[in-house]
């Protein structure tokens, strides 16, 4: 039997996407959701290839702010990838959000419908007092100029971090979590938690008519597990569909220059280990090795893509 892991994943650093075009994405996001410019930069070379398995990709990666999180938009410049299938549902496996934090939800909805998004939800749908672990919480799905899928999520007093209740005259305060869909919550389990060390924070079952509006999927029923690296950290959201059942897995040909791409980079204390790990558990490896990065202007001293169970994009990653 393979060993078990005790690496310990510090944080989430950011969550990053495959864009068409930088500017466009750059644009939505402060426009409609109040991001800030954090940097600019484009990169290529064989340490960006091989960390993204891309054959000479050349890379322009924007990264954004939004209160304490980061995002980063990645437009591979010399190669074109495939659009997000336009009949994409929640429960089909490439499906992938994260959740942005807005102080009052009526008027975060009335300032984002005054963008060209494309709604999944019909409107702004509050958990019932019935779903005890998140009666109150209000959310509102929808897509970026992309495809790609996004929440605004507001919290009762009772829920949700501290920070999130903290007075500031900010509509969009941060990124709570990334939700992604799974096929098999235990299998996933075993990947984010006894071999990368991430501890569960919650677990909820979705049902009834308010899930059906949220996610526009008739009859959704969704087991969540919620999961943190700490208290502080963003954190990762498995999406189990119990009705209408599974989806669609992720294409095994789909590359990172594809725009359903995004991948989560997790911190890690020791990334030989997590590596050494991981292959001994059989997990699938997207970088040929670890890279190691010594341009000044880059995030992270080293990094290694692998995929989780279902195929979602994980960057391992180390800061010193």
């Amino acid at each position: 039997m393979p060993s078990q892991a005790y690496v310990q994943v510090q944080r989430i650093r950011a969550i990053g996407l495959t864009v068409t075009n930088c500017d466009r994405s750059l644009n939505f996001y402060k426009e409609a959701l109040g991001f800030e410019l954090v940097s600019d930069i484009t990169v290529e070379g064989q340490n960006y290839s091989d960390l993204e398995d891309v054959s000479g990709a050349k890379i322009r990666i924007v990264t954004l702010r939004l209160g304490d999180e980061l995002i980063e938009l990645m437009e591979y410049l010399n190669i074109q990838g495939k659009p997000i299938p336009s009949d994409s549902q929640s429960n089909d496996l490439w499906f992938q959000h994260f959740a942005i934090v807005v102080s009052d939800m009526d008027r975060a909805y009335a300032h984002l419908r005054s963008f060209p998004i494309e709604p999944i939800s019909v409107s702004p749908q509050t958990m019932p007092p019935s779903n005890e672990a998140s009666a109150g919480v209000r959310a509102f799905k929808f897509k970026d100029p992309d495809g790609h899928d996004l929440e605004l999520i507001s919290f009762p007093p009772d829920k949700g971090k501290d920070k999130w209740h903290q007075k500031s005259d900010r509509l969009f305060l941060g990124i709570d979590h990334s939700a992604i869909a799974v096929s098999n919550t235990e299998q996933s389990l075993h990947f984010y938690c006894d071999l990368l060390g991430m501890q569960i924070d919650s677990r909820s079952l979705n049902w009834q008519s308010t899930q059906t509006r949220l996610d526009n999927l008739p009859g959704a029923k969704v087991r969540i597990t919620g999961l943190r690296p700490d208290q502080d950290s963003v954190g990762i959201e498995l999406l189990d569909y119990i009705l209408p059942g599974k989806g669609r897995p992720i294409p095994s040909d789909w590359k990172s220059y594809d725009i359903a791409k995004v991948q989560i980079e997790l911190v890690v204390n020791d990334i030989e280990q997590a590596v050494d790990i991981l292959r001994q558990n059989g997990v699938e490896f997207v970088s040929s090795r670890i890279v190691q990065f010594t341009d000044s202007s880059f995030p992270y001293r080293q990094g290694c893509l692998v995929k989780d169970p279902d195929g979602h994009a994980i960057l391992l990653i180390a800061e010193s």
